[in-house]
């Protein structure tokens, strides 16, 4: 089941994939492509868009079942945001309240993420989970905003459903066609790329923003306590 080598340009990624991974037994196969979803999670750089839709294209090619790719994808891309999630929520407000983190959000910037987090954490990590490297992070917070498990467990299992779903359908759909592939998968990563900047710099906008009204508060509060102190002082005298 070899694959030609007459291919190029934009689905030269997707060829080199294709290349190691049809050499791997099924069962190793399986645990490739369950390790990018997962590790993606932690390591956003993991090229786990490419790995899955080439798992698609070996099931289009009889290479291995259509339905244990998306199970085993399924599974580890959502567990692997389950113990991200998991973790936020155990250690993420120590962290940025008392750990480096305290450095990066001020108490005022944790407060108002968590309660923003509170009442939009659910939507948020659903349309995140789309978004480069966002989608790592998104479940960490969903946790540092205290959302429950039922709140965090449908919007992440619908985006993964989608997304990886979605990348399963147009590896199985493309056949030979790698190209095609390769230039669909990079046209959505490019708007998505778009949007996760988009996104970030919102965020370093809501940041500053922020970090000057609390800065102005407190200095404010300082100069009112001065003068209630002054005005204690020369009523006493």
């Amino acid at each position: 089941m070899g694959v030609g080598t007459g291919l190029g340009g934009a689905a030269d990624p997707i060829l080199r994939a294709l290349e190691r991974l049809e050499a791997l037994d099924p069962i190793l196969l399986h645990g490739v492509l369950g390790l990018g979803a997962f590790a993606e999670n932690v390591f956003p750089p993991v090229p786990a868009d490419t790995f899955i839709a080439v798992g698609g294209v070996l099931a289009g090619r009889g290479a291995i079942p259509l339905w244990s790719v998306a199970l085993v994808v399924g599974l580890a891309n959502v567990g692997g945001a389950w113990v991200v999630y998991l973790l936020g929520r155990r250690y993420g407000h120590a962290f940025f309240a008392e750990g480096p983190g305290r450095w990066i959000l001020s108490a005022d910037q944790l407060a108002r993420a968590e309660r923003w987090h509170a009442r939009h954490g659910g939507v948020a990590l659903f349309f995140l989970r789309f978004l480069p490297a966002l989608r790592a992070v998104a479940p960490a917070f969903a946790g540092i905003g205290g959302l429950s498990a039922t709140r965090v467990a449908l919007p992440l299992v619908s985006a993964s459903l989608l997304w990886y779903g979605g990348l399963i359908w147009a590896g199985h759909a493309a056949g030979q066609n790698l190209d095609v592939l390769a230039r669909w998968i990079g046209q959505i990563n490019t708007g998505l790329a778009i949007a996760a900047a988009c996104v970030l710099l919102g965020t370093l906008w809501w940041w500053r923003s922020s970090r000057r009204a609390g800065a102005g508060g407190s200095a404010r509060g300082s100069e009112n306590g001065d003068g209630r102190g002054r005005a204690s002082g020369n009523g006493a005298e």
